[in-house]
């Protein structure tokens, strides 16, 4: 009989025997009704009194004398609504990943200040896109690593995004000492894979520049990502040559600090990016704009894929308590009132 309404569900509300709903609508129409037919055909007519034909009806139980019967009739509407069963469901889900072990180093050096991405700069450009990118990999453990002249680590590997998100925020140019030591920032980048039991590990560099600073040079970075079988996939962000730089200067005229933009030749070694990622097995990108940019993550996003298994139920409660409660207090207020007298007399 659950199905008898095509399994009445709706957002985790269901009725479990929905038959019922019909006796229901059939006891809300026929009892008020035949009342209605013995009025009309004179069977079912107020005692007369000489007091009544002569003054008229005495007003409240004339007008209550329906009492008894609206009740009975509202007893059975809720009644059927509780042999319904009402139930409220409540969904829970358990999700099992096989997920991807991400970590970005960031290159923070003062070329990222660059303004060739108008009307930002590259760095607040390159935060945006990857918090974008957090946010759409809920199920995967996701790191941050900053780089210039030295590395650190912001954020180790983790599935709580509003921490990470919180961290990225926090990234700002000079933090670290200026340079650019790409070798560095990706040996960096591979400690906090180094204990990992995902089924892929990657890293994805950010960076500007060319190397030119860092204790680790990149073929040594790159032969160890090799060994450890993460993919490294580098995105060289701007144009090069020359990119117009804010610059602090001094007013010659006021002696006051101000800033200026001009053009500063920022080079990029594209040839060095492209090896470590052909060398790791990622993909090397080049970004000359934010939509670029927004491009080549949601590429990323979509060449690592986790694998997600969920399995949802719902556990239902039952509602028809209280409700049959009401449908038994409706029957005792009509039993009093046709004990009163509140009814309609046989003529």
């Amino acid at each position: 009989m659950n199905h008898w309404l095509g399994g009445f569900d709706f957002a985790g509300f269901r009725f479990q025997e929905p038959i019922w709903l019909w006796f229901g609508i059939l006891a809300g129409l026929i009892a008020p009704a035949a009342v209605i037919l013995r009025e009309c055909r004179g069977r079912a007519l107020l005692f007369p009194r000489a007091s009544v034909l002569k003054h008229g009806p005495r007003g409240w139980r004339s007008r209550v004398r329906h009492l008894p019967v609206i009740l009975a009739s509202l007893g059975l509407v809720i009644g059927s609504v509780a042999l319904a069963r009402p139930q409220k469901g409540s969904l829970k889900e358990d999700v099992s990943t096989q997920g991807v072990d991400i970590v970005v180093a960031l290159d923070v050096s003062g070329s990222m200040a660059a303004e060739d991405f108008q009307p930002r700069n590259r760095i607040g450009v390159a935060k945006d896109v990857v918090a974008d990118f957090v946010k759409r990999r809920a199920h995967d453990r996701i790191g941050l690593v900053i780089f210039a002249a030295k590395s650190l680590t912001k954020s180790p590997p983790t599935t709580d995004a509003a921490v990470l998100l919180r961290q990225l925020d926090d990234v700002r140019l000079g933090t670290l000492p200026d340079g650019t030591a790409i070798g560095s920032g990706l040996a960096t980048a591979l400690t906090r894979l180094r204990r990992s039991k995902a089924r892929s590990r990657i890293v994805v560099l950010v960076t500007d520049g060319s190397n030119n600073a860092g204790e680790i040079d990149p073929a040594t970075a790159t032969d160890l990502a090799r060994a450890m079988e993460v993919r490294v996939y580098t995105i060289c962000v701007g144009k090069g040559g020359k990119v117009p730089m804010p610059v602090q200067i001094q007013d010659s005229y006021t002696g006051k600090i101000v800033k200026k933009t001009i053009p500063v030749e920022v080079e990029i070694d594209e040839k060095l990016l492209k090896t470590i990622a052909v060398r790791t097995g990622g993909e090397f990108f080049r970004a000359t704009d934010t939509p670029s940019l927004r491009t080549i993550f949601e590429r990323i996003d979509k060449l690592e894929k986790s694998e997600i298994k969920l399995t949802s139920f719902r556990r239902y409660r039952e509602l028809f308590p209280p409700i049959l409660s009401a449908a038994g207090l409706c029957f005792a207020l009509g039993g009093i009132a046709w004990a009163a007298g509140l009814r309609v007399s046989p003529s």
